[in-house]
């Protein structure tokens, strides 16, 4: 399943205002046209940037966002007062806005032409103020936005940008998503529960249920050719355990693998869905417990999570939108276990068998090993380490009046000795600022033990999409303290119980 952003626009909206004549009004159009071109051809930003002609009426601007709003492939606006345009003008515009917007505060002009300037240009180069007039409407109707500040031919404004517009296609991926759930909840699991009709209002996707029969009926279809040709990619692809390749005392497990894997992408592919959970509890049906199958649909960016974790399914589904293109992979994974060692404190993470592959940069070894959960056969899974590298793990939590993003960045170092024994793929990582700091702070604000992992994404894409969301953000990094995040918690607490008397 293929993610290609470049499928996606976003809109270039410039406001001005008749006061200053045709003239100014054409010179204003003309430059945005040139901002919103140099913005699609920009390398840090993955989408089209779309230059709209220079709104400066009430009536042009509500149309306008009107128009977004059924744009089928416009994920969201980037808005820039050129001049002064009174913010009175927006508010039927931004009432009626369903689109996120990023507010880019920046002006044509690099420099101030000291020896040249005059009122003329001040009257046509007014965003140093036309821009805070529209930021105060925006804080007044207390909108979600980015506001980003520099000139736009800057690297990091650009980067900025991109970031946002990649968070905004999540988001418009994440609208009608369909999200399917192969049995329950891993049962008395509190962290993966939460309300499904409350995600739907407020994040978009919709999560069904499906009895793992309903799967089984489309693995028991699977041809036999459609499995030899899935071993046959196996073989070319990893490095296969001389057991599963043929003629082995394992193959038919490899067999068993593959006819799971073909199943799944069937049921997927004909429901149209962008992510799905799995649960060892229940397997009724199915030979071993899907391990490979899932690593490959990952790595097609089909979201996931275990256990039946369909929070954590929708986020990695909406990382790996936010990531595509980027280097680096993303995955499903848990906080497993910890080194303990004084000065060098590190965790583990891994997960069963559902870690997708596009985290190495090596070949990874299929395999096969005993499972001691689930009362089924042996699984077949792909072993393999994550490459060294800095990277994010996110999880999202349902807070009862709210949903909770929480993000932790983290370094991934070599794992200091070999794991010959450990048959599961996984990521061996420094957290920041420190593990007692970070797993002191994680477990303070709820954090879960499943998490969206990426060593492609920022915190930055991260906060951008959590901000589009309406989700509260909450990041713990190298300038985090226990006692400033103590707070933030608190103050956060009494925000979102007074938030909805403020609108």
């Amino acid at each position: 399943m293929m993610i290609d952003l470049k499928q996606f626009d976003v809109w270039f909206v410039t406001g001005s205002q008749h006061l200053y004549g045709p003239e100014t009004i054409e010179k204003v159009a003309e430059h945005s046209k040139e901002i919103a071109q140099a913005l699609s051809h920009s390398d840090k930003i993955p989408v089209n940037v779309v230059y709209k002609p220079v709104l400066t009426t009430p009536e042009a601007i509500r149309e306008l966002c009107l128009e977004a709003n059924s744009a089928r492939n416009c994920v969201g606006l980037i808005t820039w007062m050129h001049t002064f345009s009174p913010a009175k003008m927006w508010i039927a515009g931004l009432t009626a806005l369903q689109k996120p917007f990023a507010h880019l505060h920046t002006q044509y002009n690099r420099d101030i032409p000291w020896s040249e300037i005059d009122m003329d240009f001040m009257n046509l180069n007014q965003s140093a103020h036309g821009d805070r007039e529209f930021g105060f409407i925006g804080s007044r109707m207390r909108l979600n936005r980015k506001v980003i500040v520099g000139h736009w031919q800057d690297e990091d404004v650009q980067a900025s940008l991109g970031k946002w517009t990649r968070a905004a296609c999540a988001w418009y991926d994440a609208q009608g998503a369909k999200i399917a759930r192969f049995g329950d909840n891993m049962r008395e699991v509190a962290v993966t529960e939460g309300d499904k009709v409350e995600a739907q209002i407020r994040l978009g996707y919709d999560v069904s249920g499906y009895g793992v029969g309903d799967l089984v009926q489309y693995v028991n279809q699977v041809p036999d050719s459609e499995v030899d040709q899935l071993v046959k990619e196996y073989n070319e692809r990893y490095d296969v355990a001389p057991s599963l390749r043929r003629g082995g005392s394992q193959y038919q497990s490899l067999r068993d693998g593959a006819r799971i894997e073909a199943g799944l992408r069937h049921f997927l592919a004909e429901g149209n869905f962008k992510a799905f959970t799995t649960t060892f509890e229940d397997l009724h049906g199915l030979a071993q417990l899907p391990g490979l199958s899932v690593q490959r649909l990952m790595a097609d960016n089909y979201g996931f999570g275990a256990e039946g974790d369909w929070k954590t399914a929708a986020l990695v589904r909406a990382m790996k939108v936010m990531g595509a293109g980027l280097d680096g992979g993303m995955s499903f994974m848990e906080d497993y276990t910890y080194h303990l060692s004084q000065n060098n404190m590190m965790g583990l993470g891994a997960h069963m068998l559902e870690v997708c592959p596009t985290i190495t940069e090596q070949k990874p070894s299929l395999e096969i090993h005993p499972l001691s959960i689930g009362g089924k056969a042996d699984p077949v899974r792909l072993v393999f380490d994550a490459r060294p590298w800095p990277a994010v793990n996110a999880a999202v939590m349902d807070m009862g009046n709210r949903f909770r993003m929480l993000v932790n960045a983290v370094e991934v170092v070599p794992t200091h000795e070999p794991l010959p024994r450990l048959p599961v793929a996984r990521a061996v990582w420094r957290p920041q600022p420190d593990l007692k700091t970070s797993a002191t702070a994680w477990i303070l604000a709820g954090g879960a033990h499943h998490t969206g992992f990426s060593q492609a994404l920022t915190a930055e894409h991260l906060e951008d999409f959590a901000e589009i969301a309406g989700m509260e953000f909450l990041l713990i990094d190298q300038d985090t303290t226990l006692s400033a995040f103590k707070k933030e918690l608190r103050w956060n607490e009494m925000y979102y119980l007074l938030t909805q008397g403020l609108r």
